[in-house]
């Protein structure tokens, strides 16, 4: 074994070893427990960052962990490949997006290769490929056929910069979630997906995922947002229309003062033929967004219509507003207002000198001033006929059945969630398999003919997606006429493709299908990995994509993902990594300069998985130096030659306390790697382990045998972490079997016994002295030998002992008086 560690030779034939005998190839194996380890895969921008190199370690600890086990594990990566950035680089580099994508992924399979990932290559996919969207495209057929997807014209945020539509999750502070522009709105035809259809299961069965964390289960909880509520129906003065309002708070019905619908709700769209103010305003709304973050932050307007509604129950006439906080695609496109107890309505009202009424006040008989603000909680119901003195609660029940008792309300469920829009106008995407018939609407493409294959050679100038100008794309024949028509242009968000990714890792291979047997084999996935951010974008989408396929019959699983880990962004002087911001730190640089498992020790030592972690020059040397120790540790010993056997029996009480430690710290780090995913502390506990090792002064035999063995324990504790140089350091210690084959060694319970423990002995509280006693002593023996201690004396004696608490296996705490 050479002197001297050398990252670069060590991590070159670790790889080839691994390459060479398939070692992460893994097929179904009915004998072996699976366990299917999956990180989020990376959109092949050109190169990895640092987040990503966080985030593919902490799957391939896990993976490497779970093999230890004995079990079957499968880690595949492909890449998510559709998408705006390579239109853009094309542009910039005048080069097709095929291509610039492709010759990333090439260069960045060898940056994961470098790394040491033991990923299963030959399941390797790339949602760009016509072999892998072919079967979403026959998947969307299939739903349209089932009434699950759907054209319609609708309000949408479009983005100005990229030149397409955004779903209201990929608004983000009235901003495009990918360039940061500024939304705005516009009615185009689009196709949607009926995830609302779905919304009832994606919310029960969030109850399954014990193995998610509490604050990714709220956020979906909070986005599907389901409600219990009553619709209203207010008649429309001198008029045969009515107005659908949907609220959650009957019990205020009584201090409606005005009721505001969209600017597209027919009843505006009617009464501004002949209202040149209101016909600005809602050209003006037309340009807002459409999500409801942006409600939220946005002026608050609005322009009478001249309309009045009748109230279901006073029968007296409230004015009518369109409002640009309403919008016709949430609900009913109406809200009644009641300023008194919504602070919404309350500021709108105070804007237009609109009545503010007060129907419910504090139970407890508080004072509220209405000049003030809303008062918004629930409370008791006044200034509301025959519904005076009922609680919110009974007021909701009671006015319900008396809307429904009139005809004139119904209780409901509604949802915050809105249909998925799928369409975007751009071209680096899969094209929607519809063909567009003059005669016969919208057509989905036969089974025989899918793919729709994507044309790759073309030229991308920023001025719209090529193939809408390319009439050998789309001029075709209708499948059901034989006539003259045109395929759909637009193409699917690419949340699509990544939707279902996770189930066709595997059975790549599978040309005949989307999915087969093995699908079942395989999922869910135990372990998935990624950032929070997609808490409600790719995380709900693959919930909906996988129910979506259960239905169809292609899986059996109700959710695709068992447990989820969500790891933290890695942060340079306090700023998230950015080329921006200038903080960036080029992961292959690292790896030339200091190795691989140096990169991997860092990214696991720094901080827990699920927090920020703050790069530091430092700790990446730190993690460096303990490397060279732990390999010149191995070396010098490997040196001596063989070591003896061991003799458990012939051990002297350093030893015995060095295989104790040993074993503790195997425990240990057992734990926080399989259990509670805390790769620092594991880290953390062999370097005491190795610190031990190092205080050792005995040259023994026995001596030598203990050493031998904390090594390869250490060797093996940390070969799901650093495994090249884990691979060469077992060879050294004298094993034929590759580490990477090793099993997770078992704990030596009989190290683990102590036939004597230290306690600290306190008196009054503060600690005097510590003492060694046998480990099953009773509190008089332990006691006895407080006692007799020289600095327990100076603080007993003569005063009068009067209680003494024994905490078994910590501490005694002798109380005395005065």
């Amino acid at each position: 074994m050479q002197q001297e560690y050398r990252p670069d030779e060590v991590e070159s034939a670790a790889q080839q070893f691994w390459l060479d005998n398939n070692s992460f190839q893994v097929s179904e194996d009915p004998d072996k427990e699976k366990y299917y380890c999956l990180s989020m895969f990376p959109y092949p921008s050109g190169q990895l960052h640092m987040g990503h190199v966080r985030n593919y370690t902490i799957g391939d600890v896990i993976s490497r962990y779970q093999r230890m086990q004995g079990k079957n594990v499968l880690q595949p990566m492909g890449w998510d490949a559709f998408g705006l950035p390579a239109e853009n680089a094309a542009i910039k580099n005048k080069v097709a997006p095929a291509s610039w994508t492709y010759q990333n992924i090439d260069y960045m399979r060898g940056q994961l290769q470098r790394l040491g990932l033991g990923y299963d290559w030959q399941r390797e996919l790339a949602t760009c490929k016509p072999d892998y969207y072919r079967w979403e495209q026959w998947l969307f057929t299939r739903l349209y056929k089932k009434g699950l997807v759907y054209k319609k014209t609708a309000a949408v945020n479009w983005c100005p910069n990229d030149q397409t539509v955004l779903a209201n999750e990929q608004v983000i502070d009235g901003c495009c979630w990918r360039c940061d522009t500024k939304v705005e709105r516009r009615e185009i035809p689009q196709w949607f997906m009926k995830i609302t259809d779905y919304a009832d299961q994606l919310l029960a069965d969030l109850d399954q995922l014990n193995g998610w964390p509490e604050q990714v289960r709220t956020m979906q909880a909070n986005w599907i947002g389901r409600s219990e509520g009553v619709q209203i129906q207010f008649a429309i003065t001198n008029s045969d229309d009515s107005l659908a309002v949907y609220t959650t708070r009957p019990d205020t019905l009584m201090g409606v003062s005005y009721v505001a619908v969209a600017a597209e709700h027919p009843l505006a769209l009617k009464a501004a033929e002949n209202n040149p103010e209101l016909q600005a305003f809602i050209n003006e709304c037309r340009k807002m967004e459409t999500s409801e973050a942006a409600l939220e932050t946005a002026e608050k307007k609005g322009v009478a219509t001249g309309l009045t509604a009748i109230h279901p129950v006073t029968g007296e006439e409230v004015p009518v507003w369109a409002a640009n906080f309403v919008l016709m695609g949430y609900g009913t496109g109406a809200v009644m207002s009641v300023p008194g107890h919504d602070q919404r309505d309350f500021e709108f009202a105070q804007k237009y000198g609109l009545p503010i009424k007060q129907v419910i006040e504090p139970t407890d008989n508080a004072e509220i001033d209405l000049t003030q603000g809303a008062f918004t909680e629930k409370g008791r119901l006044l200034n509301s006929q025959q519904f005076d003195g009922l609680s919110s609660q009974d007021a909701f029940d009671d006015i319900a059945t008396f809307l429904s008792e009139q005809g004139k309300g119904e209780r409901q469920t509604n949802y915050r969630l809105r249909d998925w829009g799928v369409s975007r106008q751009r071209y680096w995407g899969t094209p929607i398999p519809i063909i567009n018939c003059p005669s016969c609407g919208s057509v989905p493409v036969p089974e025989a003919d899918l793919p729709v294959t994507l044309p790759e050679d073309v030229t991308v100038d920023g001025s719209g997606s090529p193939i809408k100008s390319m009439p050998e794309f789309y001029q075709c024949k209708c499948p059901q006429c034989g006539a003259d028509a045109e395929r759909e242009t637009d193409t699917f968000d690419t949340f699509f493709e990544s939707s279902w990714y996770y189930a066709r890792f595997t059975c790549p291979d599978n040309d005949t299908a989307m999915l087969d047997e093995r699908a079942d084999h395989w999922l869910p996935v135990d372990q998935y990995i990624g950032g929070i951010e997609h808490a409600v974008l790719h995380l709900l989408y693959a919930r909906f994509f996988h129910k979506l396929m259960r239905d169809e019959g292609l899986v059996s699983g109700d959710e695709p993902f068992k447990n989820l880990l969500t790891q933290g962004m890695v942060l340079k002087d306090g700023a998230k990594m950015s080329k921006s911001k200038g903080n960036t730190v080029d992961p292959q640089a690292l790896i030339d300069e200091y190795g691989a498992d140096t990169a991997r020790l860092f990214m696991m030592f720094a901080a827990p998985p699920e927090m920020s972690l703050e790069w530091s020059d430092k700790a990446v040397e730190g993690a460096n130096r303990f490397l060279k120790r732990l390999w010149r540790a191995v070396s010098e010993h490997t040196a001596q030659g063989p070591a003896a056997k061991l003799n458990t029996d012939a051990l002297s009480d350093a030893l015995q306390d060095l295989r104790r430690q040993s074993y503790q710290t195997l425990t240990k780090v057992g734990d926080d790697i399989g259990r509670r995913h805390t790769f620092n502390t594991a880290i953390a506990a062999v370097m005491e382990l190795m610190n031990a090792i190092a205080k050792l002064n005995d040259d023994s035999e026995q001596a030598r045998a203990v050493v031998q063995e904390s090594l390869e324990l250490i060797v093996l504790m940390l070969a799901p972490i650093t495994p090249h140089i884990s691979h060469t350091l077992w060879q050294a210690l004298g094993h034929d079997e590759a580490v990477v084959d090793a099993r997770w060694p078992a704990v030596d319970e009989a190290a683990m016994k102590q036939d004597k423990i230290e306690l600290m002995v306190q008196v009054n509280g503060k600690l005097r002295s510590k003492i060694a006693v046998a480990a099953d002593a009773d509190q008089a023996a332990v006691e006895a030998v407080a006692f007799a201690e020289e600095n327990v004396q100076r603080f007993t004696e003569g005063k009068e002992v009067r209680k003494v608490i024994l905490v078994p296996g910590r501490l005694l705490n002798i109380v005395v008086a005065g």
